[in-house]
């Protein structure tokens, strides 16, 4: 799986937090590259590789945040093919994660507002273009990640969120039983992505962990 990559590179990033780049992010160059339209675009595919993966590791760095400011250690962020995930070096409370979860999606939308106020009022078309994107791709993250359906975000927050009102195993299995019928539209619903949009996205509802959730007993 694309979480358990392998690093092939590690450096201690913003509050002193690991963070490791597995190997399987070379895909993403190399996916775009390939439906390049040749040299003439080049620059501006792995420019948007590189806003995409920028992107994903400030998504993380707001979730580290989270955890910080809250007193729970982070062991390490993770930044792969597929995504991305922060690590915990002790369980969060459930008061703890609703923070934690929340600020990778509050990061992007930052990201998301202030690029797309700067962008009208830059002259140099590359410029424009870079803040543009930068844009749109924080914007999706934001969006894709709010799905209510695990791991996303979303999910976490949706169940989160029913652990409020509800016991922790009636909470488990409503959100299980929300992500299994998002998985079942799953297919459909990125056929439709591709041929209006073209958009391909390489991640699928995981069936097993939503069929447990929902079968879940006490």
């Amino acid at each position: 799986m694309l979480s358990n990559d392998k690093p092939i590179f590690q450096f201690i990033g913003p509050f002193g937090v690991p963070v490791q780049i597995g190997g399987t992010i070379l895909l993403l160059p190399l996916i775009f590259i390939s439906f390049s339209g040749g040299t003439a675009t080049l620059i501006y595919d792995l420019g948007f590789v590189a806003m995409l993966i920028g992107s994903i590791f400030l998504h993380e760095l707001g979730h580290a945040w989270g955890c910080i400011v809250q007193g729970v250690p982070v062991r390490r962020i993770m930044i792969h093919g597929g995504g991305g995930f922060c690590e915990h070096a002790r369980s969060p409370s459930y008061a703890e994660q609703e923070l934690i979860v929340a600020m990778g999606p509050i990061v992007n939308l930052a990201i998301w507002a202030i690029a797309s106020l700067a962008a009208p009022m830059v002259a140099t078309p590359l410029l424009a273009w870079a803040l543009y994107w930068l844009a749109m791709i924080n914007l999706f993250l934001a969006l894709f990640n709010m799905l209510p359906v695990h791991p996303l975000d979303g999910g976490k927050l949706f169940q989160l969120l029913l652990l409020r009102f509800l016991p922790a195993g009636t909470a488990t299995r409503i959100s299980g039983g929300v992500g299994l019928v998002i998985a079942a539209l799953w297919i459909p619903g990125m056929l439709w992505l591709f041929f209006s949009v073209g958009l391909v996205l390489f991640f699928f509802p995981p069936v097993r962990l939503h069929l447990q959730m929902l079968r879940l007993k006490g």
